[in-house]
C-alpha cells in the first residue's frame, strides 16, 4: 500500500471494511505527532508511550464499533483523543505547578511565604484547590487554552495547532479566560495581582 498516496479518510474507510494494513499506515503517518501532543502535556516518556497507546486503542474501538463519523478529519479528532487522555491524566495525578503568568509573575501576589509552616502550607494548598476549582467553572475552550498554556507550558503556536484554531483565537479565549478567572478570583475574595489582573 502506498502510503502518503491514500487519504486519511479513504485508509479509515478500508479499514472499516477489515484492512488491517489501512490502520497501520494512519499509526505510522500520525504516531510521531500525536506522541509530541501526549509528550508536551505529560512531560514523561513512559507515561507518553502508555497514553498514545490508549489513544489509539480507544481510536480503533470507536472505528470498529462503528461510532466514527469524523469524515476527513482523522488527525484532529485522534489528536483530541490524546489531548482529552493526557488532560484526564494530568488531572489524576493532580500535578498543577504553580500558575504563571506571561510576564513571569505569579497569580497569587500574597503567597510567597517567608516560612512554609505547616498552616502557611495548608493555606497555600487550599487557595490553589480553589483556583483549579475556579477554572473548572471556565467555558471549556477558555479552560483548555489557559490549562495548556499555563499547566503545560505550551506556546500559543502550539495551543493553536492542538485545538485547530488560529493564534488569534487562542489568544482570545486566554484574554477571556483570564478576566473570567479575574472576577471569578474577586467574587470568591481570592487574593490577585491587580497589576496582573486591570480593571
Amino acid at each position: 500500500m502506498e502510503n502518503y498516496k491514500i487519504s486519511d479518510s479513504k485508509l479509515v474507510s478500508l479499514y472499516k471494511q477489515g484492512n488491517e494494513e489501512a490502520f497501520e499506515q494512519l499509526l505510522k503517518r500520525h504516531k510521531a505527532r500525536i506522541y509530541t501532543t501526549i509528550y508536551l502535556i505529560v512531560k514523561d516518556n513512559y507515561v507518553a508511550e502508555d497514553l498514545l497507546q490508549e489513544t489509539f486503542v480507544k481510536a480503533i474501538n470507536t472505528i470498529k464499533g462503528g461510532r466514527y463519523n469524523e469524515e476527513g478529519k482523522f488527525l484532529p479528532w485522534i489528536t483530541r483523543i490524546a489531548h482529552n487522555l493526557s488532560i484526564d491524566y494530568f488531572r489524576k495525578e493532580k500535578r498543577y505547578p504553580t500558575m504563571i503568568l506571561e510576564d513571569g509573575s505569579k497569580v497569587f501576589n500574597t503567597l510567597e511565604f517567608a516560612e512554609d509552616s505547616i498552616e502557611s502550607v495548608q493555606i497555600k494548598n487550599d487557595t490553589h484547590s480553589k483556583l483549579r476549582d475556579l477554572i473548572q467553572e471556565l467555558p471549556d475552550a477558555q479552560k483548555e487554552v489557559l490549562i495548556m498554556r499555563h499547566y503545560m507550558d505550551m506556546s500559543f503556536q502550539e495551543i493553536a495547532e492542538n485545538t485547530g484554531v488560529s493564534i488569534n483565537t487562542a489568544l482570545g479565549r486566554m484574554r477571556y479566560a483570564l478576566i473570567n478567572l479575574r472576577k471569578k478570583m474577586k467574587q470568591y475574595n481570592i487574593a490577585y495581582d491587580q497589576d496582573i489582573y486591570p480593571r
